[in-house]
């Protein structure tokens, strides 16, 4: 993070949000961070194979943008895209069933851990490489234009948000498509989830101008930093970002400055990061800020807020027997799914 910027370590008073919408909010939050627990101890009894990237850590910008979207918009994600899904609506038992390899899951079992996808929901793919779903992210937003100005939708324009992380803008796909949708107003939200390292690389050691947010300016768009452990914040941005694309006015750059509580990835030691670094981020939980400003504005109480977490706790309970009880994918439907039906 850079060392000129600063942020309250507590919420003020919000009185633009209602009690049930924060108690949403908290409720989305533990779903992602106690699905990602699972996740961890699921990985090492050998029941997921392959790369698995949790989001420990920065549950406050999927919750803080996608929750501010309607259902007719589109998500498009990262390798990092669990949470993403479950904040989209993707249901947990599908999700936990694409983790395990099974046909339930949301993706039948052939995606994964980075491929997560669901056509229902608007959720348009995790993706393994990165900036690769920046092209497919601008053209969702195009074609949301083309069927408003052109086949004539008389529908609200549907807004597409965009993540990745800071390592992906060094690259041109970030560039290019902030270019062109600027150039086409497209109603795209790209949101940078700056957790300050690309699997072992610090951002500040990558980047000539460690700040994202102001190459927006260079291409014409808003570029705007806010604190990724804070979802009222983050909340609060994309509700305007939103208006904005929805009223034709175009793109809006979000960087949110965050961090990853685990490594890269389950395989990851994290020997590079160091334990002050770590510590110091750990203390802004953006779980644990929610849950005081809660109960400090007495909006609900410890109980209320326990029962949430055990319900959530069920709930994922019950993914995981959902993923362990359902179907592998038989072997003679191995080239299903490739091409879509006739």
């Amino acid at each position: 993070m850079n060392e000129d910027v600063t942020f309250p370590v507590v919420y003020k008073q919000d009185d633009s949000i209602k009690s049930q919408e924060l108690l949403d909010l908290y409720r989305d939050m533990i779903l992602g961070r106690s699905f990602e627990d699972m996740c961890a101890q699921m990985y090492y009894r050998g029941k997921m194979f392959g790369f698995v990237h949790l989001y420990n850590g920065q549950e406050a910008v999927s919750t803080g943008v996608i929750k501010a979207l309607s259902d007719s918009d589109y998500v498009c994600s990262t390798y990092r895209d669990h949470v993403h899904a479950l904040s989209k609506g993707v249901p947990a038992q599908e999700v936990m069933a694409e983790l395990f390899g099974k046909e339930t899951g949301c993706s039948r079992g052939r995606g994964g851990s980075m491929h997560i996808f669901s056509h229902k929901h608007n959720f348009l793919g995790g993706f393994a490489f990165i900036g690769e779903g920046i092209p497919v992210a601008t053209g969702a937003a195009f074609q949301s234009i083309y069927t408003k100005q052109v086949l004539g939708s008389v529908d609200k324009i549907a807004v597409t948000a965009c993540f990745f992380g800071d390592g992906t803008s060094n690259n041109g796909q970030f560039f290019e498509c902030l270019n062109m949708a600027v150039l086409w107003k497209l109603p795209i939200i790209f949101v940078v989830e700056n957790n300050q390292w690309a699997i072992g690389m610090a951002h500040h050691r990558s980047a000539s101008t460690p700040e994202i947010h102001k190459k927006a300016s260079v291409f014409g768009l808003p570029g705007i930093e806010v604190d990724g452990m804070d979802v009222l914040a983050i909340r609060k941005v994309t509700i305007e970002a939103v208006k904005r694309a929805r009223s034709g006015e175009g793109p809006t750059l979000i960087e949110a400055l965050t961090y990853r509580f685990r490594g890269h990835s389950l395989a990851d030691p994290d020997e590079l990061r160091s334990r002050e670094e770590k510590e110091a981020w750990i203390a802004r939980d953006p779980i644990k800020r929610l849950y005081n400003y809660i109960i400090d504005t007495r909006i609900a109480t410890d109980q209320d807020l326990s029962i949430i977490e055990n319900n959530v706790k069920g709930q994922i309970e019950q993914a995981v027997e959902f993923a362990m009880s359902s179907p592998e994918p038989r072997v003679e439907d191995l080239h299903k799914y490739l091409f879509a039906d006739d």
